[in-house]
């Protein structure tokens, strides 16, 4: 089959035939990948950078958000059969450590990551327990159901708080922004305004339903925040740009009592005055890793199935699997949404 693989500890894919998973364990499902996604992740592995050489040992072959049609499932395979139409969960939980054992499978102590830790779905066929797949209702679309693992990402960012009536302040509208605007809208946001510097991402918040757009180099955060809540500042503010100085304006401009949901990565320790902005304003902060499993899987499936989202508004460039280099030039450039390869 012809898959995708970090082949060597440098920058770069390789496009090559490999061998199809064989040897099906007794709870262990075989897919046939319809479509794909390129995550920024795969991106950072792409380039060989200090995350992806700390986690990644080539060969492996990548990818982790995709759709498919269950091809074959071993003997004890319980949650679906031959011809369903599925997604899969990333994380890989171990399903014996205490998190896992008291409904925190997405925090599991001994986590595996499709496409980073075992060979992934970038590739005619994966191979995964049945632990993680997910069998997707009907109506969702496959160049859509490729997109489920990070809009789960979204929902579950946004969802920590009731959004009925809230002001929310979104920072950082890349793809899983984008779709957290959406999400906050959908479930009865009164007002969401957005922080972003790049001018395709302030069209991609617009284009995906936020009230204002605010320009963090042209503007004043925290003033033009306040003027817009009548001093009080927003009720909910949703961290996705990984900027240190976004979070700092956030929490300032987050009301007492607020929410603070952090989904952005910041790759080192971020000085910020505790007492401050989150003790003395008695926030609320929650650090989202993944979904919930599968409690955020229930909730994105129905969103999809009754069109309460819209992810064409987020699926930006639908291309081949044979020009996945064009995809990864695309997402490098900063200027597309999702990114999605048909096989």
């Amino acid at each position: 089959m012809k898959a995708l693989v970090k082949t060597s500890m440098a920058e770069g894919l390789t496009m090559m035939e490999v061998p199809e998973p064989q040897e099906l364990g007794p709870t262990e499902v075989l897919i046939r990948v319809r479509t794909a996604s390129i995550c920024g992740s795969d991106v950072h592995i792409y380039k060989w950078d200090s995350w992806a050489q700390s986690r990644i040992k080539p060969p492996i072959i990548i990818g982790h958000e995709f759709s498919g049609v269950v091809e074959a499932v071993g003997e004890a395979v319980e949650v679906v059969k031959v011809g369903d139409y599925v997604a899969c969960e990333t994380h890989i939980p171990c399903l014996s450590c205490i998190q896992c054992r008291t409904n925190r499978m997405h925090v599991c102590r001994n986590m595996k990551i499709i496409g980073v830790d075992i060979n992934g779905a970038f590739a005619e066929y994966v191979k995964v327990p049945q632990t993680v797949v997910w069998k997707l209702s009907a109506e969702i679309e496959p160049i859509f159901a490729s997109v489920m693992e990070p809009f789960g990402n979204a929902v579950h960012t946004a969802l920590v708080e009731d959004l009925t009536g809230k002001t929310v302040f979104v920072s950082g509208v890349g793809p899983i922004g984008a779709m957290a605007i959406q999400i906050a809208k959908v479930s009865g946001a009164a007002l969401v305004i957005a922080s972003e510097i790049k001018e395709y991402r302030k069209s991609l918040a617009i284009a995906n339903g936020a009230d204002i757009v605010i320009d963090p180099t042209k503007e004043d955060v925290e003033k033009r925040v306040m003027e817009l809540t009548d001093g009080n500042g927003v009720d909910v503010f949703l961290e996705m740009s990984g900027s240190p100085e976004a979070l700092k304006q956030g929490l300032k401009v987050t009301t007492n009592g607020g929410t603070v949901s952090i989904l952005g990565l910041y790759g080192r320790d971020i000085p910020i005055n505790v007492d401050e902005l989150l003790t003395f304003k008695g926030i609320r902060a929650f650090g989202i890793t993944g979904r919930k499993m599968f409690e955020t899987w229930y909730v994105a499936d129905k969103l999809l199935k009754h069109k309460k989202v819209d992810l064409s508004k987020i699926v930006t460039h639908v291309i081949n699997f044979n020009d996945w280099e064009e995809g990864f030039r695309l997402m490098m450039s900063g200027r597309c949404g999702k990114v999605v390869m048909k096989f």
